[in-house]
């Protein structure tokens, strides 16, 4: 993870799907996932970057998922058509359009189905999609280096990165990472590296966004509407609440920001901000997409950026090349990473 700018984008690779409920349920099993130590968990990061699993108020029922009735179900401009079952497979999601991507390999369509003493792990496209753009509570890895995303999936397995808030869907690649072989780690990297990211984010200035609540790590509008101020935000939200749940790859995100943040953000981007920190474009790129080996920051989801410098901030995040990035990262504010990642986020791919 060559990164030296003052933002980083991490990407989860074979996260395992979300806990299903009923008889027709195809999931793997659960998996402890080994949280930071309680020196490095902070209790006060942002939740806008940081979305709980859920919102529920303790000991309340969980809303189930709508029940699988047998019905064959239909995402715009796709011919394909899944049940509710198909899915929520963890070992066989959906793949709303297939023509649209390189052919995938199994550790992408399948996963590993656990075998006696042998773990498994669900497929990298349940939570990533087969399509690599990913959903804020993971990441888009789609046009990924290769070896970056082998890196990162090397700092999972020893250890060296976690995250700063217990209980993240970041934490799920931990054990997961521990059960991959080398050759599966990668033939996936080398998939997702081989696939065109799209745009996936519309990012909107605004002073007052939908009221949201937490599911599946994830910001939804409620469900009744009604808005308010965005402060010192960014919200994030599927356009679709309902293709998000049907893991509609041709159905992205709207990130409200600040007003002025995506000027503010580039200014600290591009110039370090008067010495505040060092320069994005140094090692990313001047158009911000990479370079070598070091990841693109263009387009990518701002709520997973965000959550990556205060994991630098905190120490969670560690590895070969992290040192690179904890300088750079230590004096940024809240409010400074609120317009850094505005702008990342407003950026072409």
């Amino acid at each position: 993870m060559l990164l030296v700018s003052s933002a980083s984008v991490a990407f989860l690779l074979l996260c395992p799907a979300q806990a299903q409920t009923g008889p027709q349920a195809t999931n793997p099993p659960a998996i402890a996932a080994p949280q930071a130590s309680p020196g490095i968990q902070q209790s006060d990061l942002p939740s806008w970057a940081f979305t709980p699993r859920s919102s529920r108020p303790p000991g309340s029922p969980r809303v189930p998922r709508p029940p699988d009735n047998g019905a064959v179900l239909h995402v715009p401009g796709s011919d394909q058509g899944f049940t509710r079952h198909q899915i929520n497979d963890a070992y066989g999601p959906p793949d709303w359009f297939p023509s649209q991507h390189p052919p995938a390999p199994a550790e992408v369509t399948q996963g590993r189905k656990p075998q006696g003493d042998k773990p498994g792990y669900a497929a990298c496209g349940q939570c990533h999609l087969p399509s690599g753009y990913g959903r804020p509570e993971n990441e888009s890895i789609a046009g990924l280096p290769a070896g970056y995303i082998l890196e990162q999936i090397e700092d999972f397995k020893d250890g060296t990165r976690n995250s700063a808030a217990p209980n993240m869907a970041l934490t799920l690649m931990i054990p997961v990472a521990s059960v991959l072989t080398p050759e599966e780690a990668k033939e996936t990297a080398e998939y997702y590296a081989s696939v065109k990211p799209v745009p996936w984010i519309r990012v909107v200035e605004t002073t007052t966004v939908p009221k949201t609540h937490a599911n599946n790590w994830m910001l939804i509008p409620d469900t009744d509407g009604g808005t308010e101020p965005i402060g010192n935000r960014v919200i994030e939200v599927p356009e679709s609440a309902e293709l998000a749940e049907m893991r509609d790859s041709g159905s992205g995100f709207v990130a409200y920001v600040p007003v002025d943040s995506i000027k503010r953000g580039e200014q600290i981007v591009r110039t370090g901000d008067n010495g505040k920190t060092t320069a994005c474009v140094i090692c990313h790129g001047q158009d911000l997409r990479g370079l070598g080996n070091i990841p693109p920051l263009a387009g990518r989801s701002p709520s997973q950026m965000a959550r990556q410098i205060y994991d630098f901030k905190t120490g969670a995040r560690n590895g070969v090349n992290a040192p690179l990035m904890k300088g750079p990262v230590q004096n940024l504010s809240d409010t400074d990473i609120v317009d850094i990642v505005a702008y990342l986020a407003s950026l072409k791919q």
